[in-house]
């Protein structure tokens, strides 16, 4: 008789990838799925899944809070594995051993941050790798405003380079925070994807709904260096930087997709953003005009309160560029138009859910990466750092019904596996269920599955996640936290040399 680690037993299981969708058995022995079906034989533990679901774990393509807070709470989202690609890391090989020695929850991954080549190159600074680092060091705005000398530009290339064959799984664009980058850079960087092979993550260069620099006007500059270098350009957060031309934006990206163009998208389930007060697109003049809304869309985190007016927020980038803050851009809760302008983006065919969860900071506004749970309750973030992938499954899959369950699921797991294995191979064993593929399962109730983060309490987990396995140690067992469990192991590209 056969003897497994884990048995899961009489649950729904669902592989988007073949389309599997009956009542099963899971057994698992060394961290990897041995049997699906009618399985006989003995194991350590049983879980009994009765009534539930049992589905790949959810790959979070997007997330900026890379702690043991942060995925304890992604935990109750359903994500098993949660990667740093918008903004990335520099230098990539110390940022994989500084998590290899925290012990992580969840499997974790970066790219190369291009942005920190930059600050690195053309500054004095010695930026942390992280969103906060990334706004502290608009204190010098030459990276963010000039563009590169030859010379430099080489410089950044190099270290991008670098940090690729140091596993870095891509290049990290937030091109909107360097809106000053030359094209030639950016050509070159692209260029460099393309020759290695990877894809790049880009937050588009410019956020308005007016011209000249529209989203519009950014949609069509990344297509074109998808067009002329041949990079793979993955678009992040397709709600919040196509603001309220999502439907122009994407007619684009379907007519560069049907071209065999190599264009990808994300999106996140809530009208509200987050970054750092010291965003340049903040300071532009013309912001309410270009973004639609007032400087009152521009809430601080910590503080809980939205800024009075334009000279309000020239102080606080003066004082503190790294402060994260909310930006409320469109308001779904009362505004049908709104609303269907957030389905475009998040329904798009093809496209994966993702995220861009934000640090967990306390409300002195210092960042909490600490042991507690539940978490303190000054804690505070953006409720998509606690419910992005239930709350998506949640309103369009359980009660809306205009995704069915199967490409629900899909979109939360196979597809973002789908933009990442052919440069990060270890990726083809995860977003499916399937004999040989990691055991990295979430197992839920679709009954109870709902978000319970929300812009008043943003630190409380979702509830309907039974059990959550990661190399098939149970992380969550019976909807609570094992808060020994450390089984999360690095996502990072193979190296070429």
């Amino acid at each position: 008789m056969d003897h497994y680690d884990v048995i899961i037993r009489g649950g729904r299981v669902l592989d988007p990838e073949t389309g599997f969708d009956a009542v099963a058995d899971v057994a698992i022995k060394d961290g990897v799925i041995a049997a699906i079906g009618d399985v006989e034989g003995a194991s350590a533990r049983t879980i009994d899944a009765d009534g539930l679901i049992v589905s790949p774990g959810f790959i979070d393509l997007h997330a900026h809070g890379q702690s043991l807070p942060a995925d304890r709470m992604q935990a109750f989202d359903g994500v098993t594995t949660t990667l740093e690609l918008e903004v990335g890391v520099l230098p990539v090989a110390r940022w994989y051993d500084e998590q290899a020695a925290l012990g992580r929850v969840l499997n974790y991954g970066a790219s190369a941050g291009w942005v920190f080549a930059r600050i690195a190159t053309m500054t004095t600074q010695q930026a942390a790798s992280s969103v906060a680092g990334m706004g502290e060091a608009m204190r010098d705005k030459r990276w963010v405003e000039e563009v590169a000398t030859p010379a430099e530009v080489a410089e950044i290339v190099e270290r991008v380079r670098v940090g690729l064959e140091q596993g870095g799984i891509g290049i990290a664009f937030p091109n909107a925070y360097a809106p000053g980058t030359g094209v030639k850079e950016l050509s070159e960087l692209c260029s460099l994807a393309a020759r290695q092979g990877v894809p790049t993550y880009t937050h588009i260069a410019y956020m308005s709904n007016v011209d000249p620099r529209s989203s519009v006007d950014a949609y069509v500059r990344l297509i074109g260096l998808a067009g002329a270098t041949g990079a793979h350009m993955h678009i992040c957060h397709f709600n919040s930087t196509s603001l309220q031309d999502v439907e122009r934006c994407a007619e684009l990206v379907k007519t560069a997709q049907a071209q065999g163009l190599k264009v990808t998208v994300e999106a996140y389930p809530y009208g509200t953003g987050s970054t750092v007060v010291g965003a340049e697109f903040f300071a532009d003049p013309a912001f309410c005009q270009r973004q639609g809304v007032g400087y009152d869309a521009i809430e601080m985190v910590a503080e809980r309160r939205r800024l009075a007016d334009r000279n309000e927020l020239l102080e606080r980038q003066q004082r503190e560029p790294g402060a994260l803050v909310l930006i409320h851009f469109l308001d779904v809760a009362v505004n049908q138009r709104h609303r269907d302008l957030l389905d475009i983006s998040v329904m798009y065919p093809g496209g994966a859910i993702a995220s861009d969860a934000m640090p967990w900071i306390l409300s002195n506004g210092t960042a909490y990466t600490g042991d507690a749970w539940p978490l303190p309750d000054d804690a505070v973030s953006h409720p998509r750092s606690s419910a992005t992938f239930t709350r998506f499954l949640r309103e369009w899959v359980i009660d809306r019904k205009v995704v069915p369950l199967m490409e629900g699921v899909a979109k939360c797991t196979l597809i973002p596996a789908q933009i990442l294995e052919a440069s990060t191979p270890v990726l083809r064993k995860k977003g499916r269920l399937q004999v040989g593929c990691d055991a990295d399962i979430t197992v839920f109730d679709l009954e109870t599955l709902r978000d319970r983060a929300d812009f008043l309490n943003m630190n409380r987990p979702s509830q309907g996640v039974k059990h959550l396995l990661v190399h098939g140690e149970a992380v969550i067992a019976d909807g609570a936290l094992n808060r020994e469990a450390r089984p999360g192991r690095p996502v990072r590209r193979e190296q070429t040399s």
